[in-house]
């Protein structure tokens, strides 16, 4: 049995020597692949929590329906994220993150500080339109009365680009003469956000109520234009 069996390891010992290189090299590349993997496993797991709390809420979305969700494991949940309410927190911020970067592609002008300001308002009113999870998780968030995103490290970061942006804008519209001096940023950012977000939020109980389909595209197409005229009679001298 003894000499059957290292005829049986020669050309495997022989074949590893003549791969030398190549198997250093595949090696090497290890590390990466598995940091990609895991990174493919937590964003799948991200993107799960995100449908999940979004349907079910923060109390109603449990480890197990996000890992159901995610084909995954309980246990990868907390290892990437430490507990359900890490994995939430991360939830809010990347719904942030992503709203941030759909902003910061759009093409402004601000030296047309006018047209740059209706840019965002369409912008605005349009993400939370078309991300309708987006408004649903802040509505659970706020109904834990934002104790989970206080947590954060990185909340204030996705507010102050959103801010700045609406910030430039105003400057070069008062330095045109075409906007108000006394305006402040934050206030005008405020007030696209809420008009924006309380038609959208409230628009199943609002069509009901009013007794029009408030999602019909002309009666979002009036909302847009009501909500730019506001703002630009608001901001104008």
């Amino acid at each position: 049995m003894s000499s059957s069996a290292k005829p049986g390891r020669q050309p495997v010992a022989r074949k590893a020597a003549a791969t030398g290189a190549s198997s250093k090299s595949t090696k090497a590349a290890k590390p990466g692949v598995r940091e990609q993997n895991a990174q493919a496993t937590r964003d799948n797991i991200l993107r799960a929590a995100s449908k999940v709390f979004a349907k079910h809420g923060y109390d109603g979305g449990s480890v197990e329906k996000i890992s159901t969700a995610a084909q995954s494991y309980d246990r990868m949940i907390y290892y990437y994220f430490g507990s359900k309410e890490g994995l939430y927190i991360e939830v809010l911020e990347d719904a942030y993150r992503r709203m941030n970067e759909a902003e910061s592609r759009l093409d402004l002008d601000t030296e047309k500080p006018i047209a740059a300001l209706k840019a965002v308002i369409a912008f605005v009113l349009g993400y939370y339109r078309k991300n309708p999870a987006f408004i649903t998780l802040l509505n659970t968030e706020n109904l834990h009365k934002g104790r989970h995103i206080a947590k954060s490290l990185r909340a204030r970061e996705y507010s102050s680009p959103a801010i700045a942006i609406i910030g430039q804008i105003l400057e070069k519209g008062i330095a045109q003469k075409l906007f108000r001096s006394d305006l402040q940023t934050r206030d005008v950012y405020l007030m696209i956000a809420s008009m924006g977000y309380f038609y959208i939020a409230n628009r199943h109980t609002l069509s009901a109520f009013l007794g029009e389909n408030l999602e019909a595209p002309d009666a979002v197409a009036h909302w847009e234009g009501f909500v730019t005229d506001t703002v630009l009679r608001t901001v104008s001298v």
